[in-house]
């Protein structure tokens, strides 16, 4: 017989109750909008003229290009990609370090998703206990059909979840008629295949598994909060000691104070002057009735009464269960809510005059205030760089091999490669000219003019070659520094590109 213990106990599945209440509304509110973004965006239009696309948000691979509404991303220009990374990420500080877990409880994709699951196996299975108890029956044709529906309905989510992130990179009505005439390409019917089983998989049968074993926020979250933090947690000094009992008035003395007003005081956990609960051997309780409404809503199976824990993602439904059930025996709301660990009272109950800091000194800390600057900086370090980059783009690099070239008259011939990006919708004409204070002579290849077309949205390398005749001094010396000017013949804009000359003397070592 073997006594060693398995090293991973089993899974317990988690049937989170129906609850209804502030931050239930809220998570509503922001499932519609965020699953509204995910899967309407693709479809929206935007005109940015001919020979560009009319999506509004497009990520066009097979350009190279980034469209979103009336900015245009180049791959040169990916550090506006790498800017909103870092902005996102500072964001989860912030957010975290000032409400916890907040992202994880309200807008996680996996979170949404699992939320708009459960909701589907509530409206076919039933509540909670209806759940259980289908859970624990024999499989029969009514199991069965219940599960097979919900499945069904839980696959049709995520066949449009996976197809859905397909349309952000090609157009989407035209990618939705090859799909269903089965004319797309091979990698969008395997990346839909991927998105939709990992959608079924971890949102309808993982849900809080992944966000304890194989997210890694839950770890990194402890680096992130302090005792200011506000997340979800239980007054234990207002809800201890727990139990069942009756609401009765006890001792309650009456005083005058200074200015003749007449001051009541009397049992510790007299809230709002309500009556004590008195349990039936005569014990002083707490608010705190051990209805397990907050375990029964919430969605990761955790009794938040045992203090913080790495499992919560701070979704506050425990705070509407709770709030209602005080609602009901005639107590004050609030035993579980957002609060401080620093905001515990030193004693229990609280000496007199203790109150609580106040919810916007745990907003507005050092910390969460050099977040938000990191953060406003790199936006508007971003929104600056984006309105003030060039319409024209021109890099040039010199010919290495060889670095100069000596013509038969004695001249220095210098080559370059010019690379012109047009970001226009139509073809554009540049003119390539050298400073007016230079005797150096310039040249295109295959060209007798000093003019390079441009196709719309596109690049092109162009060679040139610029000459100093024997007598120039840039002939003789090492090297001279050069700059090209480039025109746009349409705009009249104007763009310069820095290089040096290499003379007869840069190959004297």
């Amino acid at each position: 017989m073997n006594d060693n213990p398995p090293l991973f106990a089993p899974t317990e599945p988690i049937f989170p109750r129906r609850v209804s209440g502030f931050y239930r509304t809220l998570k509503w509110w922001i499932l519609f909008a965020t699953l509204g973004i995910y899967y309407l965006t693709p479809w929206i239009r935007w005109d940015r003229g001919p020979n560009l696309p009319d999506q509004a948000v497009l990520v066009d691979l097979a350009n190279r290009r980034f469209y979103f509404f009336w900015i245009e991303i180049w791959p040169h220009e990916f550090y506006f990609v790498a800017g909103l990374l870092i902005m996102a990420g500072l964001g989860l500080f912030l957010f975290t370090s000032a409400l916890g877990r907040v992202w994880c409880g309200y807008t996680c994709p996996q979170t949404v998703w699992t939320d708009l699951f459960f909701a589907v196996e509530r409206w076919i299975e039933g509540d909670r206990n209806a759940r259980i108890r289908l859970w624990n029956a024999p499989w029969d044709t009514r199991k069965a059909s219940l599960r097979l529906t919900k499945w069904a309905v839980w696959l049709l989510i995520a066949i449009c979840t996976g197809g859905a992130w397909v349309f952000y990179f090609a157009d989407a009505p035209t990618l939705l008629r090859q799909l269903v005439a089965f004319e797309a390409p091979f990698v969008a019917y395997a990346t839909i295949g991927v998105l939709t089983a990992t959608t079924f998989i971890l949102g309808g049968f993982l849900r809080e598994q992944v966000c304890i074993y194989m997210c890694p926020w839950p770890r990194i979250q402890a680096a992130m909060v302090d005792p200011g933090t506000l997340t979800v947690g239980y007054r234990e000094w207002r809800g201890e000691p727990r139990g069942k009992g009756n609401a009765k008035r006890a001792a309650v003395a009456e005083d005058v104070d200074s200015q003749g007003a007449r001051v009541r005081y009397g049992a510790a956990l007299d809230k709002d002057h309500a009556a004590p609960r008195i349990s039936r051997e005569g014990e002083t309780l707490g608010d705190c009735i051990d209805c397990m409404a907050c375990v029964n809503v919430c969605p990761m199976g955790i009794d938040i009464r045992e203090g913080q824990q790495m499992e919560c993602i701070t979704c506050a439904l425990c705070i509407d269960a709770c709030d209602d059930v005080m609602a009901k025996i005639g107590r004050p709301r609030g035993l579980i809510d957002y609060l401080a660990l620093e905001d515990t009272p030193p004693t229990v109950p609280a000496p007199e005059g203790w109150q609580p800091t106040a919810a916007w000194r745990h907003v507005l800390r050092p910390r969460t205030i050099v977040y938000t600057l990191a953060w406003a900086a790199i936006g508007v370090a971003l929104v600056v760089a984006l309105f003030v980059r060039p319409e024209i783009d021109v890099t040039v690099a010199p010919v290495r091999n060889p670095t100069f070239v000596t013509l038969s008259d004695g001249s220095i011939r210098n080559a370059y490669d010019l690379r012109l990006r047009n970001k226009h919708a139509e073809p554009r004409a540049f003119h390539v000219a050298l400073s007016a204070d230079t005797v150096l002579r310039i040249a295109l290849e295959g060209e007798d003019d000093l003019v390079v077309d441009v196709p719309a949205s596109a690049t092109v390398r162009q060679r040139i070659y610029v000459t100093a005749r024997p007598q120039d001094p840039a002939a003789a010396v090492d090297h001279t520094d050069l700059r090209l000017w480039i025109e746009d013949l349409t705009s009249g804009e104007r763009a310069h590109a820095d290089t040096i000359f290499n003379g007869r003397e840069s190959n004297d070592d």
